[in-house]
């Protein structure tokens, strides 16, 4: 692992993970349970915000369940420990990203030539 992780906005959740999941190594298939992981906490959260807000809000059941907040929260560890087992710097990450999304936005805004 990088140390350079530990000096982004994520160091702290990274050091944490470490401690966490010390022992844990990369592997094929750690790497695709943490994939499955992030696609299962994705759905609960859709299923939550659903519930709450969306076409089945007498699913009390999934009301009483936890909130999409909750499992945005468990989306976000998920993708810390996916990027943390492939050494991958999330804050480049997202800073390359938002300035794809700040380019498109500027093209976008820019007059068309006729």
């Amino acid at each position: 692992m990088k140390k350079k992780v530990y000096s982004t906005p994520f160091g702290e959740y990274i050091q944490y993970l470490d401690k966490i999941d010390k022992g844990v190594r990369d592997s094929e298939e750690y790497g695709s349970m943490l994939i499955l992981s992030l696609l299962e906490e994705l759905g609960e959260m859709a299923r939550a915000y659903l519930a709450k807000h969306g076409r089945k809000q007498t699913n009390i059941a999934a009301q009483q369940d936890e909130t999409h907040e909750q499992e945005l929260g468990d989306i976000l560890v998920a993708i810390l420990r996916f990027a943390r087992i492939k050494d991958i710097n999330l804050h480049d990450r997202i800073m390359y990203s938002l300035k794809k999304i700040e380019q498109r936005r500027k093209k976008a805004k820019q007059p068309k030539r006729k």
